[in-house]
Protein backbone atom coordinates (compact mmCIF):
# COMPACT_ATOMS: atom_id res chain seq x y z
CA UNK A 1 0.00 0.00 0.00
CA UNK A 2 1.25 3.48 -0.81
CA UNK A 3 -0.03 7.06 -0.01
CA UNK A 4 1.62 10.23 0.62
CA UNK A 5 0.40 10.47 3.79
CA UNK A 6 1.65 8.03 6.70
CA UNK A 7 -0.96 8.31 8.77
CA UNK A 8 -3.21 7.72 6.53
CA UNK A 9 -1.30 4.48 5.68
CA UNK A 10 -1.47 3.34 9.63
CA UNK A 11 -5.47 4.07 8.86
CA UNK A 12 -5.48 1.79 6.00
CA UNK A 13 -3.10 -1.26 7.59
CA UNK A 14 -5.71 -0.84 10.81
CA UNK A 15 -8.73 -1.62 8.48
CA UNK A 16 -7.20 -4.22 6.47
CA UNK A 17 -6.55 -6.47 9.72
CA UNK A 18 -10.05 -5.50 10.76
CA UNK A 19 -11.63 -6.76 7.57
CA UNK A 20 -9.11 -9.40 6.99
CA UNK A 21 -8.91 -11.16 10.18
CA UNK A 22 -6.40 -13.86 10.59
CA UNK A 23 -5.42 -14.42 6.91
CA UNK A 24 -2.11 -15.08 6.53
CA UNK A 25 0.05 -12.16 3.96
CA UNK A 26 2.59 -9.96 3.46
CA UNK A 27 1.62 -6.34 3.56
CA UNK A 28 3.89 -3.63 3.69
CA UNK A 29 3.44 0.48 3.54
CA UNK A 30 5.80 3.00 1.76
CA UNK A 31 4.90 6.87 1.68
CA UNK A 32 4.81 7.76 -2.03
CA UNK A 33 4.19 11.08 -3.83
CA UNK A 34 2.68 10.48 -7.08
CA UNK A 35 3.73 13.34 -8.68
CA UNK A 36 7.62 12.43 -8.29
CA UNK A 37 8.30 9.43 -10.66
CA UNK A 38 11.01 8.31 -8.71
CA UNK A 39 8.63 8.38 -5.64
CA UNK A 40 6.38 5.91 -8.10
CA UNK A 41 9.69 3.84 -9.54
CA UNK A 42 11.00 2.84 -5.98
CA UNK A 43 7.59 1.78 -4.66
CA UNK A 44 7.01 -0.91 -7.53
CA UNK A 45 10.73 -1.31 -7.75
CA UNK A 46 10.62 -2.76 -3.89
CA UNK A 47 8.23 -5.47 -5.38
CA UNK A 48 11.69 -6.90 -6.88
CA UNK A 49 12.73 -8.25 -3.40
CA UNK A 50 9.53 -10.06 -2.54
CA UNK A 51 9.81 -14.28 -3.32
CA UNK A 52 7.40 -13.72 -6.42
CA UNK A 53 9.04 -11.23 -7.77
CA UNK A 54 7.57 -8.02 -10.05
CA UNK A 55 3.93 -6.88 -9.55
CA UNK A 56 0.75 -8.67 -11.23
CA UNK A 57 -1.60 -6.10 -10.17
CA UNK A 58 -1.97 -1.87 -10.06
CA UNK A 59 -4.75 -0.18 -8.69
CA UNK A 60 -4.39 3.66 -9.07
CA UNK A 61 -6.03 5.50 -7.12
CA UNK A 62 -4.82 8.35 -5.88
CA UNK A 63 -6.55 11.86 -6.55
CA UNK A 64 -7.91 14.68 -5.07
CA UNK A 65 -10.98 17.14 -5.46
CA UNK A 66 -9.78 20.51 -3.90
CA UNK A 67 -12.23 22.92 -2.58
CA UNK A 68 -11.20 25.48 -4.51
CA UNK A 69 -11.87 23.71 -8.07
CA UNK A 70 -14.46 25.68 -9.55
CA UNK A 71 -15.59 26.74 -13.19
CA UNK A 72 -14.23 27.65 -16.12
CA UNK A 73 -13.62 31.24 -14.83
CA UNK A 74 -12.85 30.37 -11.32
CA UNK A 75 -10.36 27.74 -10.95
CA UNK A 76 -7.20 29.04 -9.91
CA UNK A 77 -4.35 28.02 -12.47
CA UNK A 78 -2.23 26.45 -9.51
CA UNK A 79 -5.42 23.84 -8.64
CA UNK A 80 -6.03 22.72 -12.22
CA UNK A 81 -2.19 22.26 -12.42
CA UNK A 82 -2.30 20.59 -8.44
CA UNK A 83 -4.86 18.65 -9.40
CA UNK A 84 -3.83 17.16 -12.72
CA UNK A 85 -0.31 15.98 -11.50
CA UNK A 86 -1.59 13.56 -9.01
CA UNK A 87 -4.60 12.24 -10.70
CA UNK A 88 -3.52 12.47 -14.27
CA UNK A 89 0.24 12.21 -14.12
CA UNK A 90 0.23 10.14 -10.77
CA UNK A 91 -1.83 7.56 -13.07
CA UNK A 92 0.16 7.46 -15.80
CA UNK A 93 3.57 7.07 -14.01
CA UNK A 94 1.72 4.19 -11.96
CA UNK A 95 1.13 2.58 -15.52
CA UNK A 96 4.89 3.10 -16.91
CA UNK A 97 6.16 1.39 -14.60
CA UNK A 98 3.61 -1.44 -13.85
CA UNK A 99 4.13 -2.42 -16.99
CA UNK A 100 8.18 -1.86 -17.04
CA UNK A 101 8.00 -4.30 -13.81
CA UNK A 102 5.44 -7.10 -15.56
CA UNK A 103 8.40 -7.13 -18.87
CA UNK A 104 10.67 -7.56 -16.65
CA UNK A 105 9.63 -10.39 -15.24
CA UNK A 106 8.26 -12.01 -17.90
CA UNK A 107 4.66 -11.88 -16.66
CA UNK A 108 1.88 -13.31 -19.26
CA UNK A 109 -1.00 -11.43 -17.96
CA UNK A 110 -1.69 -8.35 -15.87
CA UNK A 111 -4.33 -5.59 -14.19
CA UNK A 112 -4.23 -1.93 -14.46
CA UNK A 113 -6.78 -0.81 -12.42
CA UNK A 114 -6.82 3.38 -12.98
CA UNK A 115 -9.73 5.51 -10.85
CA UNK A 116 -11.66 7.70 -12.96
CA UNK A 117 -15.02 8.84 -12.03
CA UNK A 118 -19.12 9.28 -13.40
CA UNK A 119 -18.48 12.84 -13.95
CA UNK A 120 -16.04 12.06 -16.92
CA UNK A 121 -19.07 10.56 -18.40
CA UNK A 122 -22.12 13.01 -17.58
CA UNK A 123 -20.61 16.08 -16.25
CA UNK A 124 -20.75 17.32 -12.51
CA UNK A 125 -24.17 18.62 -11.09
CA UNK A 126 -21.87 21.70 -9.45
CA UNK A 127 -18.55 23.00 -11.20
CA UNK A 128 -15.46 21.17 -10.67
CA UNK A 129 -13.58 21.24 -13.41
CA UNK A 130 -10.23 20.53 -13.00
CA UNK A 131 -11.95 17.50 -11.30
CA UNK A 132 -13.63 16.62 -13.73
CA UNK A 133 -10.93 16.81 -16.61
CA UNK A 134 -8.28 15.35 -15.33
CA UNK A 135 -10.95 12.19 -14.50
CA UNK A 136 -11.68 12.28 -18.34
CA UNK A 137 -8.03 12.34 -19.16
CA UNK A 138 -7.54 8.93 -16.85
CA UNK A 139 -10.35 7.46 -19.17
CA UNK A 140 -8.92 8.44 -22.47
CA UNK A 141 -5.58 7.17 -20.73
CA UNK A 142 -6.57 3.53 -19.72
CA UNK A 143 -8.49 3.24 -23.17
CA UNK A 144 -5.52 3.51 -25.01
CA UNK A 145 -3.22 1.53 -22.90
CA UNK A 146 -5.49 -0.86 -23.15
CA UNK A 147 -5.17 -1.54 -26.58
CA UNK A 148 -1.77 -1.03 -26.71
CA UNK A 149 -0.34 -3.22 -24.25
CA UNK A 150 -3.41 -6.11 -25.22
CA UNK A 151 -1.34 -8.65 -27.05
CA UNK A 152 1.41 -8.43 -23.73
CA UNK A 153 -1.75 -9.78 -21.58
CA UNK A 154 -1.47 -6.59 -19.32
CA UNK A 155 -5.66 -5.19 -18.64
CA UNK A 156 -5.88 -1.83 -18.39
CA UNK A 157 -9.60 -0.68 -16.91
CA UNK A 158 -11.25 2.38 -15.53
CA UNK A 159 -13.17 2.87 -12.52
CA UNK A 160 -16.20 5.23 -12.27
CA UNK A 161 -17.53 5.80 -9.11
CA UNK A 162 -20.46 7.96 -8.67
CA UNK A 163 -19.76 10.08 -5.35
CA UNK A 164 -19.09 8.14 -1.77
CA UNK A 165 -19.81 8.52 1.21
CA UNK A 166 -15.55 9.26 2.00
CA UNK A 167 -13.92 11.90 4.09
CA UNK A 168 -12.83 13.39 1.17
CA UNK A 169 -15.83 14.39 -0.58
CA UNK A 170 -18.32 14.83 3.04
CA UNK A 171 -15.58 17.40 4.00
CA UNK A 172 -16.33 19.00 0.47
CA UNK A 173 -19.83 19.03 0.58
CA UNK A 174 -19.65 20.17 4.07
CA UNK A 175 -22.90 22.07 4.96
CA UNK A 176 -23.58 23.25 1.78
CA UNK A 177 -27.00 21.50 1.57
CA UNK A 178 -27.62 22.79 -1.92
CA UNK A 179 -24.02 21.04 -3.47
CA UNK A 180 -25.13 17.91 -1.44
CA UNK A 181 -28.72 17.89 -2.51
CA UNK A 182 -27.58 18.02 -6.33
CA UNK A 183 -25.82 15.36 -5.58
CA UNK A 184 -28.37 13.01 -3.80
CA UNK A 185 -31.33 13.81 -5.84
CA UNK A 186 -28.87 11.95 -8.81
CA UNK A 187 -29.17 8.58 -7.07
CA UNK A 188 -31.87 6.20 -7.64
CA UNK A 189 -31.16 4.33 -4.32
CA UNK A 190 -31.04 7.38 -2.59
CA UNK A 191 -27.94 7.34 -1.36
CA UNK A 192 -24.03 7.58 -1.77
CA UNK A 193 -22.03 4.50 -2.69
CA UNK A 194 -19.75 3.14 0.14
CA UNK A 195 -16.31 2.51 -0.29
CA UNK A 196 -16.64 -1.51 -0.31
CA UNK A 197 -18.78 -1.65 -3.28
CA UNK A 198 -16.08 0.05 -5.01
CA UNK A 199 -13.20 -2.22 -3.74
CA UNK A 200 -15.27 -5.57 -4.87
CA UNK A 201 -15.39 -3.96 -8.27
CA UNK A 202 -11.61 -3.52 -8.14
CA UNK A 203 -11.32 -7.29 -6.65
CA UNK A 204 -13.42 -8.27 -10.11
CA UNK A 205 -10.98 -6.20 -12.34
CA UNK A 206 -7.77 -7.51 -10.78
CA UNK A 207 -8.77 -11.11 -10.57
CA UNK A 208 -8.88 -13.51 -13.27
CA UNK A 209 -12.81 -13.65 -13.84
CA UNK A 210 -12.69 -10.47 -15.83
CA UNK A 211 -9.47 -12.12 -17.81
CA UNK A 212 -11.54 -10.98 -20.99
CA UNK A 213 -12.51 -7.61 -19.63
CA UNK A 214 -10.30 -4.44 -21.35
CA UNK A 215 -10.55 -1.02 -22.10
CA UNK A 216 -13.46 -0.83 -20.11
CA UNK A 217 -15.10 2.26 -18.37
CA UNK A 218 -16.32 0.21 -15.38
CA UNK A 219 -19.19 2.33 -13.99
CA UNK A 220 -20.09 1.36 -10.38
CA UNK A 221 -22.62 4.24 -9.75
CA UNK A 222 -26.32 2.87 -8.28
CA UNK A 223 -27.52 3.28 -11.51
CA UNK A 224 -27.22 7.29 -11.47
CA UNK A 225 -25.74 7.49 -15.00
CA UNK A 226 -29.23 5.83 -16.58
CA UNK A 227 -31.09 7.62 -14.52
CA UNK A 228 -33.69 11.28 -15.39
CA UNK A 229 -33.66 13.81 -12.66
CA UNK A 230 -37.39 15.66 -12.62
CA UNK A 231 -37.26 19.11 -11.90
CA UNK A 232 -38.81 18.23 -8.81
CA UNK A 233 -35.97 16.31 -7.87
CA UNK A 234 -37.28 12.38 -8.64
CA UNK A 235 -34.86 10.47 -10.47
CA UNK A 236 -36.81 8.01 -12.81
CA UNK A 237 -34.81 5.53 -14.51
CA UNK A 238 -34.92 6.60 -18.34
CA UNK A 239 -32.57 6.25 -21.31
CA UNK A 240 -30.14 9.28 -21.37
CA UNK A 241 -31.06 10.76 -25.11
CA UNK A 242 -34.48 11.82 -23.82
Amino acid sequence: MADISEEALQKALARVKENVGSHVGRIEMMKVDVTKESDVEAAIAHLDTWPSPGIDIMFNNAGIMHADDADAIDTPERIWDLTHNINVKGVWFGCKHAVLSMRKHGKKKGSVINTASVVALVGSATPQLAYTASKGAVLALTRELAIVHAREGIRFNSLCPAPLNTPLLQDWLGDDKQKRLRREIHFPAGRFGEAIEQAQAVLFLASDESSFVNGTDFTVDGGMTKAYVTPEGDPTLAPKNF
